[in-house]
């Protein structure tokens, strides 16, 4: 089996005059490469989930509970693999933040295990080179280390919860106490750490309840749709927002200075730069008598907006919640403590979970120092790529030419991958037995699915090296720390990878301290315009970027794929006479970039959003040279305050890939809306006409099982989790930018986001749309091939080797989800690729049409269990792809004819409706209506 990607460097020619040593390098590469996509399950034991069973069956997926750590923090997930392949990823129900849901980059860690671009080989410089001589060069450098206590080494890691590595780096730091280690994650909140100093003399977590929170003031933060806790939250609170809920008249408030889908599922929320936010705040405290007089609101639509939040604090205490994000100064952040504090917020507060010091660019910037000094002698860096995205004005590139002995362990040979000395390949969490912490604290050991693919090493087992003697296994390392711990005996052991976290080991509420009110900083000067770096919705801080699903989904809040976008307002580009597509030179602190602008009403005036995590050049096939790079403009300055930047238009245009470019719902209203009043949910339109039941369409009746889905958008924030869950689940291929712009996007579920003005208020809707699975399916009538029929349940099933590509049924389609293979998009090339693919679901070959199936293979599944069992499949046993990744529960599935399933009682709402319902299309998908609760006093 030859390696994916991989070019071949035979035959050699005398002219080459290849010595001996290189030569038998490269054919041990080669060899190495020829096994990849070929290996089976790892060596060592891995248990299977507690509901599964403990051998596998052929033709039967098995599920492994383990955990996907992102940025240092575990997610629970169930891992399903297909006869030793993993090939799709679950949220796992029993842990306590995952609860069963995922977000999209658990939902595309499937495809970054089997991307043919990750690192396969180690190298030194340009060459190819082994472990063993990686080992050799660092056993070199023990004896300087024994003589000067290791004053020459250092460690940089990206960002961790492994006690399993806090217990190495501690036995690294007693054996040479002059070594140092740092940590470096472009996107921690070094602020955060400063506000709890202020607070309450150390660094805390704060750990909200938002299933007893009414009141919700979020200030710059994205707390439903980003972080660690990101799914209990989107849980938590949608599971009180539902219509007869007990806390069902809950309110939520964002003042912000970019969207986000906190505050596009806000009932009240305004927009304003970072400066004005802070101000705000301290107006609102003061409001409450917690802060002296903070001056007047610059206008009479924020003192109306700050008094009516102030009121809405005061009158919820015991169930009010401030929340504040990254752009706030760490003074205001400590009286968003101190505010929690007066009006007994139902926030607890634990030790710090991640590793390392809390300011992570003072870390770095220490490290930078020492290069430039020659004080560092050699440098092993884990899972880390400072080269792209430290600070610019450090320069890391050139302080890392200056270390003798520099190493690299990373998934892909990224840009610090080129520029060190070294670089070695990282094994993916599926392929390594590690361990993490979740947000809350609880700790997961993670076992892997799969043998490493390309002879990777995970950092506990490149740590090892450092000793040079020990236990070299990763198995043997993370179960050393347990056995310290008190996991001992093999049964807890066992347990606690079977049910994929150690139980009872989440992090314990510390007592705080009494607030005292912070000093006031002095108001920042006004700024014509201001830079906020952000993470980008689908590639992060730029780890995700060769991952061709997220590249490929569209962007929440602008629809835009494959690309990035420097965001302003209007009434801003309209000042620099700008439009959206139009290209601009931006400059921050002397330094300069150019990119794309897009303007959005949502975008808070004076503020230029740039989200990082693009522009690479040492991504990978598909991330490289996409987009541009925002961290050349980021600076140690910025992690303090949003800098001032100056933007010059250009004058050329750029096209951006948007899978959705319209908007407004021109007065026919896919979404509807109710507004909260006394409790109950009024709609916002008059109710349409009722249709007639008339039809020229036989009537057929189902008295077997009768499917269908109904999508609750007053939960859904409109994460795209649920496309990308099903891309995974159904082997629906990425297309590219170019078939993007065209139109041809093969997403069996797309989710519609519309704007929506009423009563002054400027709200934004999401709605996910798959296949309808219509009763009378105008798709069925013209096809000429019978390729497009219902089966015996009702679902309008898709024969795609009767397809003869006529899409004629595409034509007839109003709801426009049936998706043509216009060119070969299915992967041929790449084997491992191959490897990943769901072998229930067919591969489509060009020039046929797929659409939304309900997930048929996992019906067929239950089913058959269910007649081996001699019995009617119950509710709940049949969960769809997009239902069981969705955070916030949004999506019910079963069978109608079950009085008492899920997606019955969700269709009995009054709030019940299906899309374009005037065309008696009769859909089994139908929609409840989103609920909002505006503050009338806001207004």
């Amino acid at each position: 089996m030859s390696a994916p990607g991989h070019r071949p460097v035979f035959p050699i020619t005398r002219a080459d005059d290849v010595a001996r040593r290189r030569f038998l390098k490269l054919m041990a590469a080669s060899t190495a490469l020829a096994g990849a996509g070929c290996k089976g399950p790892p060596s060592e034991t891995i248990v299977p989930w507690v509901r599964m069973p403990e051998s596998a069956v052929p033709g039967r997926p098995l599920f492994y509970a383990s955990a996907f750590v992102r940025r240092g923090h575990a997610h629970g997930v169930l891992v399903e693999t297909n006869m030793g392949r993993p090939t799709k990823v679950e949220g796992n129900p029993e842990h306590p933040i995952a609860g069963g849901a995922t977000d999209v980059f658990t939902q595309a860690s499937i495809l970054q295990l089997w991307d043919p671009d990750r690192s396969q080989t180690v190298q030194q410089g340009a060459e190819l080179s082994t472990w063993p001589a990686f080992e050799a060069a660092l056993a070199a450098r023990r004896p300087g280390w024994a003589r000067d206590g290791g004053a020459g080494l250092r460690i940089l890691s990206g960002p961790s919860s492994s006690p399993t590595l806090a217990r190495q780096l501690d036995a690294v730091r007693t054996r040479w106490p002059q070594a140092r280690v740092h940590f470096w994650d472009p996107l921690h909140d070094d602020g955060a750490a400063q506000a709890s100093r202020l607070a309450f003399g150390r660094v805390l977590e704060p750990r909200y309840r938002l299933d007893e929170v009414a009141v919700l003031l979020t200030l710059d933060a994205d707390l439903l749709g980003s972080g660690p806790a990101s799914l209990l939250h989107a849980r938590s609170w949608a599971d009180g927002r539902r219509p007869g809920a007990d806390a069902g008249e809950r309110r939520l408030y964002a003042l912000e200075s970019t969207p986000t889908l906190t505050g596009a599922h806000a009932d009240e929320r305004l927009s304003r730069n970072p400066r004005e936010i802070a101000a705000s705040l301290w107006r609102i405290a003061a409001h409450l008598n917690i802060a002296p007089d903070a001056g007047q609101a610059p206008d009479a639509q924020a003192a109306r907006w700050e008094a009516a939040v102030a009121k809405a604090l005061d009158g919820a205490r015991g169930r009010a919640l401030v929340v504040a994000g990254s752009t706030l100064d760490p003074a205001s952040r400590a009286l968003v403590h101190l505010l929690n504090q007066r009006l007994a917020a139902p926030v607890d507060y634990i030790e710090q979970t991640a590793l390392g010091d809390a300011a992570h660019a003072a870390s770095i910037a220490a490290l930078v120092a020492d290069m430039h000094a020659g004080r560092v002698d050699t440098l092993l860096m884990l899972d880390t790529n400072p080269v792209y995205t430290a600070p610019a004005d450090l320069d890391f590139a050139r302080a890392l030419a200056r270390v003798p002995l520099s190493a690299h362990l990373g998934l892909y040979r990224d840009e610090t991958g080129h520029a060190a000395r070294w670089h070695l390949p990282l094994a993916h969490g599926y392929e390594a037995w590690t361990d993490a912490r979740a947000a809350d604290g609880t700790a997961s050991i993670v076992q892997p699915m799969i043998a490493p693919l390309y002879g990777g090493r995970s950092a506990h087992e490149l740590l090892v090296l450092l000793d040079g003697d020990g236990p070299r296994d990763g198995l043997a390392l993370v179960r050393a720390t347990w056995r310290e711990r008190g996991l001992a005996g093999d049964d807890a052991w066992r347990e606690a990878l079977r049910i994929g976290f150690v139980a009872g080991s989440a992090a314990a509420p510390v007592a705080v301290p009494a607030v005292t009110l912070p000093r006031r900083p002095a108001p920042a000067a006004a700024a014509g315009l201001v830079a906020v770096f952000a993470a980008d919705p689908s590639v992060d801080d730029g780890t995700f970027a060769n991952n061709g699903w997220l590249q490929e989904l569209p962007r929440p809040l602008t629809s835009i794929s494959w690309d990035n976008a420097a965001l302003i307002g209007p009434a801003s580009a309209a000042r620099a006479g700008i439009a959206s597509g139009d290209r601009v030179r931006l400059r921050v602190a002397g330094r300069m970039v150019e990119a794309p602008v897009l303007v959005l009403a949502e975008q808070a005036e004076g503020v230029v959003t740039l989200p990082l995590g693009y522009g690479r050049r040492a991504a990978g096939s598909v991330g490289n040279g996409v987009g541009f790079d925002a961290y050349r403009l980021r600076t140690t300055a910025s992690f303090d305050a949003a800098p001032p930047l100056a933007l010059e238009r250009l004058g050329n245009k750029h096209d951006f890939a948007m899978r959705q470019r319209e908007f407004d719902m021109h007065g026919r209203a896919p979404v509807r809306v109710a507004e909260l009043r006394r409790g109950k949910p009024v709609p916002t339109e008059p109710p349409e006409p009722p249709v007639p039941e008339v039809s020229l369409y036989p009537e057929r009746r189902y008295d077997g099982y009768k499917w269908g889905m109904a999508i609750d958008l007053n939960a859904c924030i409109g994460c795209g989790v649920c496309t990308i869950a099903c891309q995974a689940e159904n082997n629906i291929p990425v297309v590219g930018k170019e078939e993007v712009m065209r139109g041809r996007a093969m997403h069996w579920i797309r989710v519609d986001r519309y704007v929506e003005q009423h009563g002054g208020r400027r709200r934004t809707l999401f709605q996910p749309v798959p296949c309808m699975h219509c009763e009378h399916a105008p798709c069925e009538e013209v096809c000429p091939v019978g390729a497009t029929v219902h089966d015996g349940d009702g679902l309008n099933v898709q024969v795609y080797n009767r397809c003869v590509g006529t899409r004629f049924c595409s034509n007839n389609c109003p709801y426009k989800v049936r998706r043509f293979n216009f060119l070969q998009y299915a992967n041929e090339r790449f084997e491992s690729l191959k490897a990943m693919q769901n072998p229930e679901v067919t591969v489509r070959r060009r020039g046929v049409m797929e659409k939304c199936t309900y997930c048929l293979q996992r019906i067929t599944r239950a089913r058959i269990d269910a007649e081996r069992a001699g019995r009617r499949v119950q509710d709940g046993e049949v969960v769809t792809a997009c239902q069981a990744a969705c955070p916030t529960r949004a999506i019910r599935f079963g069978d109608l004819n079950d009085p008492h399933s899920a997606v019955v009682a969700a269709k009995a709402s009054a709030h019940d409706y299906v899309l374009l319902e005037e065309l008696n299309t009769r859909p089994r998908t139908s929609y409840g209506a989103r609920v909002v609760n505006p503050d009338p006093e806001a207004g």
